[in-house]
């Protein structure tokens, strides 16, 4: 704290401005497996104490570097950063970063809303407590077999695809209309649209990108999905929490079938399987369909961009075509009225002719003749053009 201290400027306001600073780079809320959010305000030596990850996965979730989405089991904590979610996730608790941001407050609220869902229960059950309908309530217990960490990565899961989903819906909503709009009236208003329009989308894209591919990294890694179960790592008897449900079925006063007590045995072994990861499996592919739904909606968008690009190219070439066989009638038209000019020109100079005094109206002939000539000349090159494909029909 003295070092902090110590490069503080001596100007209040200055002083206020670096204090702010501090606070948005170091603040944490921390919600426990009750639900319970207390806010943290510690530098990053005390993170890494708590969760025990090292100084390069914490670096991982500076929102003030530039990481591609990840997410990481380590021996005691899940790091993820997908995109504004920043947090750590331990078997016990959550630590999520910057949880005054707009995007991350729904985060907050979802977290305090069902991480308690077990939590509980398990209250209930370490208390001694017996109920009246004790084998309903352990098959209840028994439905939801989610470890806390994976209910805190499903949060966080479905926040991420949710967000990106939302932004290629409204994303869709702009660039429609504006591209439908483009094909009707080429301008330059239109045209700058479809720029940004089309800049954002592919920004939005490389997002959505980033994401499917670590979602697509885990499923194929048995063992990267192997070090996100936290709680088998910490050897507690049910994968949910501490004080699991195995154990509350053995201890129960209930009086259950022996087939039934064998069954809940079956499945305990098999969730203690540590090759077993078909339940994170189960989760990861849930919303990597989802992302992938989101990814393939922007690339439809992208294809309509590209027929759209490639309509105005085609409506452009036309124009352009049009502009050639304009051009090649007025070059044919001039060619034509050259050659009449120059007849008109060689007969208007001051030269005596012999027939001139005797054949007064002979020029008239001449004048008749030559502008009757140029204009077959015109049209026998319009009939050649169009035969040779030069100009449409």
């Amino acid at each position: 704290m003295a070092r902090d201290e110590s490069v503080v400027p001596a100007d209040p306001q200055a002083m206020v401005v670096v204090k702010k600073k501090t606070q948005t780079s170091r603040s944490w809320i921390l919600i426990d497996a009750m639900g319970q959010g207390s806010m943290l305000d510690v530098d990053k030596y005390a993170i890494m104490h708590r969760v025990q990850i090292n100084a390069r996965d914490l670096r991982i979730l500076d929102p003030l570097l530039s990481y591609p989405s990840t997410i990481l089991g380590r021996e005691k904590a899940i790091v993820l950063n997908l995109e504004h979610i920043k947090a750590i996730i331990t078997a016990e608790e959550v630590l999520l970063r910057d949880p005054t941001d707009e995007n991350v407050v729904p985060v907050v609220e979802e977290l305090q809303r069902r991480l308690p869902k077990l939590s509980d229960i398990h209250q209930q059950q370490g208390d001694g407590k017996e109920y009246i309908g004790g084998q309903h309530d352990a098959e209840a217990a028994d439905e939801d077999e989610s470890p806390f960490e994976f209910r805190a990565l499903e949060v966080a899961l479905e926040a991420i695809c949710s967000f990106l989903a939302a932004r290629t819906y409204e994303l869709e909503l702009i660039a429609y209309p504006a591209l439908d709009e483009l094909t009707s009236k080429i301008s330059s208003r239109n045209l700058d649209r479809v720029r940004k329009m089309k800049s954002a989308m592919t920004r939005l894209n490389a997002r959505v990108q980033k994401v499917r591919d670590e979602l697509e990294q885990l499923l194929d890694d048995d063992d990267d999905m192997a070090d996100l179960y936290l709680s088998r790592k910490a050897g507690s008897v049910s994968p949910v929490s501490g004080s699991g449900a195995a154990n509350w079925f053995a201890t129960s006063p209930t009086n259950g079938s022996k087939i039934s007590r064998a069954s809940r045995a079956s499945i305990a072994t098999a969730r203690f399987d540590e090759n077993d990861v078909e339940e994170l499996e189960m989760l990861l592919e849930a919303y990597f369909m989802q992302i992938d739904s989101t990814l393939n909606k922007l690339n439809t968008l992208r294809e309509y961009i590209d027929d759209t690009e490639d309509y105005i190219n085609i409506q452009l070439d036309n124009h352009r075509n049009q502009l050639i066989q304009l051009e090649l009638f007025l070059s044919s038209g001039t060619v034509c009225l050259s050659f009449y000019s120059l007849v008109a020109g060689i007969f208007g100079m001051n030269i005596p002719y012999s027939w001139n005094d005797n054949h007064g109206y002979m020029f008239k002939w001449v004048v008749i003749v030559s502008g009757a000539f140029s204009a077959i000349m015109f049209l026998m090159i319009t009939i050649y053009a169009r035969k040779k494909g030069l100009i449409g029909s």
